[in-house]
């Protein structure tokens, strides 16, 4: 591909996802009201529009408990992310990528079910895996990408 060429298709994907040519930074988002990271790794990262919420388990972040069962495991994880996403500037109506973790696939019809109480319009982008283990046994496990509200 010539320069000219290539410097014009950046400049059209830049573009095209609202972005510039200027330094992207990385800001690193962190609350309270969600547990703190139990490894080398933030509760999310903001580059740009982008957020980038890291998997979220079922940890009340008041007592550092997590329930027995999938289903308050899995409301406690979409508090925590709620929250993650409330300090990043935007909300679950943003959220445009979904990665669930189940240790048991048989949990799918009862995550799914509580999954449209928090996702009812426009619905991300998703996949469900099941996985052999979990961090401090959880059931589930969740990350999201959402962007940023319009100001």
């Amino acid at each position: 591909m010539k320069p000219k060429i290539f410097i014009l298709f950046f400049l059209i994907i830049g573009l095209a996802f609202g972005c510039s040519f200027r330094k992207f930074n990385k800001e690193i988002i962190y609350t309270e009201n969600s547990p703190k990271p139990i490894g080398p790794y933030s509760q999310a990262v903001k580059v740009g529009k982008f957020v980038f919420v890291s998997g979220q388990i079922g940890i009340n972040p008041a007592d550092g408990t997590i329930p027995q069962d999938v289903e308050q495991q899995f409301h406690q994880v979409m508090k925590n992310i709620e929250n993650i996403l409330k300090e990043a500037g935007t909300d679950l109506s943003q959220v445009v990528k979904v990665t669930i973790y189940l240790k048991d696939l048989s949990d799918f019809a009862k995550i799914n079910s509580l999954y449209s109480q928090y996702f009812v319009d426009k619905f991300p982008a998703r996949e469900t895996v099941e996985v052999s283990g979990l961090p401090r046994d959880a059931k589930i496990e969740i990350s999201v990408i959402a962007i940023t509200k319009k100001r």
